[in-house]
């Protein structure tokens, strides 16, 4: 890796046995799937981060209820990774009348099975790998992040 890995934050929501993710375009590649996830931005935190992703790109507040779990994920193509937070979160309330963000086609549900038998398209394999861990019950607390302020 010749770049800095980007970190990004990521909600792992659960409903019903269904988890929550986005249908999304991006660069040289068809629709992929990914959890609600993005890069973390200046000045907040990581879980404001994480909550902010899920609203812009599915239109749900969401709330973090624990640490899933930190992954590092090096792209064969590309000269950077990834340093990606992943939080388990509630659903809370959704608002079907916001636009999502550029290159978002779609928030929707899928269980388990639906996302294994769509792992060609996953964004990266951090997508299955946490919800794997989540239904492993892997959880650590949020106060296990500190943001110490000067």
């Amino acid at each position: 890796m010749t770049g800095p890995a980007h970190i990004v934050v990521a909600c792992i929501v659960q409903r019903e046995g269904r988890f929550l993710v986005v249908e999304e375009t991006i660069a040289g590649r068809s629709s992929v799937i990914n959890q609600p996830a993005g890069h973390w931005e200046a000045g907040e935190t990581l879980i404001e981060g994480a909550v902010r992703e899920a609203l812009e790109e599915t239109g749900w507040d969401v709330r973090p209820t624990a640490l899933l779990g930190v992954y590092e994920h090096k792209p064969v193509d590309l000269d950077y990774g990834f340093l990606r937070f992943a939080f388990l979160a509630e659903p809370l309330q959704h608002h079907p009348q916001r636009a999502l963000d550029t290159g978002i086609e779609r928030a929707l549900w899928m269980s388990r099975d639906e996302l294994a038998a769509e792992a060609h398209r996953h964004r990266s394999p951090m997508v299955l790998r946490c919800v794997d861990d989540a239904l492993a019950g892997q959880h650590y607390p949020l106060s296990l992040i500190a943001h110490l302020s000067v």
